[in-house]
Parts: C-alpha cells; structure tokens; sequence
C-alpha cells in the first residue's frame, strides 16, 4: 500500500490537540493497514521515528432524515507517539 493510500488524513479536534503537547497525533487510517504499515508510512511521510501506534475502530452511527434511518461508515483511527525530539508541524500560525 501507497503512503497516500494508509494515512487518509489528521485528525485535528480538541481531544488530539490536547494529545499533541504528550507528543501524540491522530489519523484516520486506511481500514486494511496495520501498525507497522501506519508506522512505516508516518516515518516516511513526516520524517519522523516513531515510537509506539494505537489502532482502534470507530463504529458507524445512525442517522436519520425523516423515517428514514441509514448508517455512517465505520473508520479506523491511529494515535501515534513520537520519539522524544521528533514533531510534525500539522497546522501552522493558528
């Protein structure tokens, strides 16, 4: 798998924000990649090293317009720690 192809894209909200000052980063990953495939592809994508990668599934919910009730797409998020030393720079000036 392509490097474009397993980080989808950052996560930027207030609970990774928070994680970022742990020296932490979300992503949404592609479903099929696992940790060494989203490690691998942080390292070559941000020239970075990386210490550690969580994975977790995000379910789907309900949604609902009118009587009619569908379901969003589950999705797969990584938390991904940093050595010491290291930073990714995902939005700059604000």
């Amino acid at each position: 798998m392509n490097v474009l192809e397993i980080l989808r894209r950052p996560l930027i909200t207030e609970k990774s924000t928070a994680l970022q000052a742990m020296n932490k980063y979300a992503f949404e990953v592609s479903a099929r990649a696992n940790k060494i495939q989203i490690k691998e592809a942080v390292e070559k994508a941000f020239n970075v090293k990386v210490a550690a990668v969580n994975v977790m599934r995000v379910p789907g919910k309900e949604k609902r317009m009118g009587r009619r009730v569908t379901l969003t797409p589950e999705w797969k998020k990584a938390i991904v720690t940093l050595k010491a030393g290291h930073k990714i720079t995902l939005v700059e000036g604000v």
